[in-house]
């Protein structure tokens, strides 16, 4: 491999000649050579916006400095940032300083760099020796920031790009298909449960109709709490004072991104709360942790009520996807809903990530952000993708064993509630108890203890009534 000589403020580093990255980048690189999770993707194109938007800020606020031709050759190079051109040169691990400064650097070095080579008319990272310097990735692209105030207004951008692009309408389509299959089954009555135990009917569409609700709420939760995030923390700069940093830039940046994004992102009035605290990211994975504790509970409904085939509930059927034993021929499981419970397992053991790296915020600065937003968007990223396999490989498929839950509701014995106004809860107790243990039907258990005749019988006990 050949290398060039990139230099940074503690002196020269070589860097592999088809990288764009710089010094920083390459000294991180060896200094953290840490797992294999590496800076979340979302975070780089979240970077990318920024550092156009901060270029574009200071054009107008500070033009002596930021000219022209600087402002379009970094805009450029964000612009193949945003779209991925450049992933490759974003190499770095989750797990190095917790401000995020290595990868905020990581981004300068690459857009600088790239910004040089297209202002030249040059082709790649080979040709940067015989680029002119036109810009530089502290003096030009970080112009009036820095990485304590770009990493976590990069989290936020992030967070809200995702779940409002990805996230929020996967979700959409999950209610959807809950829409369509409460209305296919809304003749449909069954036996409820209640602790694992057989309860009073309810009809199948109701059943459907919680889980629908479920989620719809926690949509609305969600929205809620992205609002919270689109309060950013650009302009305080290193502490929260905005040292360096022109008048007003702060609410010009968010007003660009605002137009870049297309997405309502405003000034943190407060800086000093906005590069400490990441109690609103705290807040907004709250808001996941309770989709992903509902969409467990939906899933192993689903899971109870399609278990089987003969010896289970199997009131209901789900797409047969893949053979599910390597020894028991012809067994097929419900692996969707056990991939979506996996998820959910995995989004809660999050939030305590989550909670304990925003907990950090020593004196000015919260140094846990890496690890924090690793988990906060491996939430979003897993939860939009099981959404979206669970609605299209099982949800979509679901059809209600009518027979078999005209079976179940028979024999129930729960159905004797409907006998309370008319016979007292203890007498309905008797009954049902006597069906039991004589394996007799509630009528048939009602007559005999001369509760009830049979037209009295028949005239108070009708399954729509009781739904």
């Amino acid at each position: 491999m050949n290398y060039r000589t990139e230099h940074d403020s503690m002196g020269d580093v070589s860097v592999p000649n088809h990288r764009y990255w710089g010094a920083q980048t390459q000294r991180s690189l060896e200094n953290f050579p840490i797992g294999t999770e590496k800076m979340p993707v979302e975070i780089i194109r979240a970077f990318g916006y920024l550092k156009k938007a901060a270029a574009q800020a200071n054009a107008v606020l500070c033009p002596a400095r930021m000219t022209a031709e600087r402002c379009s050759a970094i805009s450029r190079a964000c612009d193949e940032v945003i779209t991925g051109k450049l992933d490759e040169h974003f190499p770095l691990a989750v797990w190095q300083t917790g401000s995020g400064t290595q990868s905020n650097m990581n981004t300068n070095e690459v857009i600088a760099n790239r910004a040089n080579v297209i202002a030249a008319g040059l082709a790649s990272a080979e040709d940067i020796p015989a680029a002119e310097k036109l810009c530089h990735p502290n003096d030009h692209v970080n112009m009036s920031q820095s990485s304590n105030d770009t990493f976590p207004t990069a989290m936020h951008l992030a967070g809200v790009l995702t779940i409002r692009q990805k996230l929020l309408p996967a979700l959409d389509r999950l209610v959807a298909t809950l829409d369509r299959l409460e209305a296919e089954n809304r003749d449909v009555i069954k036996c409820g449960r209640t602790h694992l135990q057989d309860a009073t009917p309810i009809r199948f569409s109701q059943e459907i109709l919680g889980w629908r609700g479920m989620l719809a709420v926690n949509r609305g939760q969600i929205e809620a709490a992205v609002d919270g995030l689109r309060s950013l923390a650009i302009g305080g700069t290193a502490v929260g004072t905005g040292i360096n940093a022109p008048k007003d830039f702060d609410v010009t940046v968010a007003g660009i991104l605002s137009g870049l994004t297309g997405e309502d992102f405003h000034a943190d009035p407060n800086k000093f709360h906005a590069l400490t605290a990441k109690d609103e990211l705290v807040f907004a994975h709250g808001a996941l942790k309770a989709l992903a504790a509902n969409l467990m509970k939906m899933a192993n409904d689903i899971r109870w009520l399609a278990s089987g085939p003969r010896l289970g509930l199997g009131e209901i059927s789900i797409p047969e996807n893949e053979p599910g034993s390597s020894i028991m021929p012809g067994k097929v499981n419900p692996t969707q809903c056990e991939a979506l419970t996996m998820v959910a397992v995995q989004v809660i053991s999050n939030d305590v990530a989550v909670g304990m790296a925003a907990s950090q915020g020593n004196f000015q600065l919260n140094v846990f952000m890496p690890v924090l937003i690793h988990n906060f968007l491996q939430s979003v990223r897993l939860l939009t993708d099981a959404m979206e396999s669970f609605n299209d490989r099982c949800l979509t498929g679901v059809k209600a064993n009518r027979e078999k839950m005209t079976e179940n509701l028979r024999r129930s014995l729960m159905t004797v509630t409907a006998l309370n106004p008319h016979i007292g809860y203890e007498n309905a107790a008797r009954v049902a108890k006597l069906a039991y243990t004589e394996d007799l039907t509630l009528k048939e258990a009602c007559l005999r203890l001369g509760y009830l005749t049979a037209e009295e019988f028949d005239a108070v006990f009708n399954f729509e009534k009781m739904v």
